[in-house]
């Protein structure tokens, strides 16, 4: 019996040309389309390979599992402030009280009340604590975030998000990651 395997099951870790991942958060993959279209564009090098072959009528190569950029993109120095990036550095957390389950996000300050949502006035909240403040100031709520907002840097997200792991990563990109469970708080 022969078990047919999706080209698809099979992304392609990109790597700046530092070999760092272009981006951990959400990790840097690119599908099989779009790596081999870089590698004929000769604008990656293969590093690594799956042992997954793709044919057409003239050609036949195993797919990339890891490229690197053959010229190197300099990365961001603030980090976009998005929903994820905001989680991330709350460490999925809520930051009244400390639960993981149903995040949203609060304004410390309420934007009734003039907050603005910036990095400094935005924190991650479970939706019966963003209930429970609604629009109060946190004097008014009796409800303080555990952490003082704040701008994360680059390093501050890649330090938390090494916590977060991806629910799939393959072997042959293991060498370029640096995911530890045992991280300190």
């Amino acid at each position: 019996m022969t078990i047919h395997v999706s080209p698809e099951a099979h992304p392609t870790l990109v790597l700046n040309a530092d070999y760092r991942p272009l981006s951990y958060y959400p990790l840097s993959l690119w599908s099989w389309q779009d790596a081999i279209k870089a590698v004929f564009l000769d604008r990656v090098n293969i590093v690594a390979e799956y042992e997954f072959n793709i044919r057409s009528p003239s050609h036949e190569m195993r797919l990339p599992s890891v490229v690197a950029l053959r010229n190197f993109v300099r990365p961001s120095r603030n980090p976009a402030f998005t929903r994820f990036n905001l989680f991330l550095r709350d460490r999925f957390t809520c930051q009244y009280c400390g639960t993981s389950a149903e995040l949203t996000f609060d304004h410390v300050v309420p934007r009734s009340r003039g907050g603005l949502t910036t990095w400094q006035n935005v924190v991650a909240a479970c939706s019966p604590c963003n209930l429970r403040k609604s629009n109060k100031l946190p004097e008014v709520a009796k409800m303080w975030p555990l952490q003082k907002p704040f701008m994360p840097s680059l390093e501050d997200l890649l330090r938390n998000g090494r916590r977060f792991p991806p629910n799939y990563l393959h072997e042959s990109w293991m060498d370029f990651l640096y995911w530890d469970s045992e991280l300190e708080p």
